[in-house]
């Protein structure tokens, strides 16, 4: 099994490839926004406008929707960074990570470790001084459940390290919904669980793509230990109760014809590209495509999250 990286700054007997390096400004801006993996935090900051509108019942005021997303990116940004960092060593194995900025050593190690607790520290102090205290509490939640929970302890121990630390990935709903309304009820907790049955089927099929990769550095993703029909069926199930749970938000915040419709008629396309994916792995095609299931879950989310924030402008 590989070892674990400490949160620490490196030693000398680290291979020099992540050493410090002469490069231009631009080069090292970039390699430093890398560091933020910016398509999670997209995907992660698409969840929480909409549900700032929900929790309005309108439109909120613009100012805290921008210290929200501010605090939020900076939150999901030190959460990958450290990622980044402790998976460093299995990054310059993995073909698909070949390029990241602490393999080509764009960003020295130590340099990647200081702007992840510069940019955490930064998330939670903006939040409390321009949001709230619950919504600099859940960040600081999501940025150590993510480091801890997830990087240090789940990922290179078990199957369902995407099932439970997917739960960081949940928080920035929470997050939108304290930062409007101070508090938490049972809608942002729909929206939460959502996510959370989401992350499975959104990520499994990416981890069967490439299950060799994973493979080679001992991270025992579903893919690497199960089989692939096996995989392919955790899909459909999860995909199924991702659906179901988005119909809770129906009679909970009382959602109009438009969220209605959405869920629904996007949800069903999401299970049908999940059975589809089951059925080329249990037919033993050669081909299974699992991006088709990973690239429709990503649409399948953005639709009903567009629906969640766009429902409460509507009288209907």
């Amino acid at each position: 099994m590989t070892t674990h990286s400490a949160l620490t700054t490196p030693t000398d007997s680290q291979p020099a490839v992540s050493s410090a390096k002469r490069i231009g400004v631009k080069r090292k801006f970039r390699a430093y926004v890398s560091l933020t993996k910016p398509r999670v935090m997209e995907l992660l900051l698409v969840t929480t406008i909409p549900t700032m509108f929900l929790a309005e019942g309108g439109i909120p005021r613009l100012w805290l929707v921008v210290a929200t997303l501010i605090g939020g990116a900076l939150s999901a940004g030190s959460a990958s960074s450290f990622n980044c960092y402790i998976d460093r060593d299995i990054d310059r194995i993995m073909k698909r990570t070949k390029d990241r900025a602490l393999v080509t050593g764009d960003v020295s190690d130590r340099e990647a470790l200081i702007f992840s607790y510069v940019m955490g520290v930064a998330s939670i102090a903006w939040l409390a001084y321009t949001v709230n205290l619950i919504s600099a509490a859940l960040s600081l939640f999501a940025i150590l459940f993510y480091v801890f929970v997830y990087t240090l302890w789940l990922k290179r121990r078990t199957p369902q390290n995407i099932v439970w630390g997917g739960i960081a990935g949940c928080m920035p709903v929470l997050i939108g919904w304290a930062a409007v309304t101070g508090s938490l009820t049972w809608a942002p907790v729909i929206l939460f669980a959502v996510i959370f049955l989401w992350t499975p089927p959104h990520y499994w099929p990416l981890s069967m793509r490439y299950r060799d990769d994973y493979a080679s550095v001992d991270v025992p993703m579903l893919a690497v230990v199960r089989g692939r029909a096996h995989v392919g069926l955790q899909v459909i199930l999860y995909a199924w109760a991702t659906v179901v749970c988005s119909l809770l938000l129906i009679p909970v915040a009382h959602m109009g014809v438009l969220y209605t419709v959405v869920a629904l008629a996007s949800g069903a396309w999401f299970v049908v590209e999940s059975h589809r994916l089951y059925s080329r792995a249990i037919t033993q095609v050669a081909e299974v495509k699992p991006m088709k299931v990973f690239h429709a879950s990503i649409t399948y989310l953005t639709l009903l999250f567009l629906a969640v924030g766009i429902d409460p402008l509507l009288p209907f």
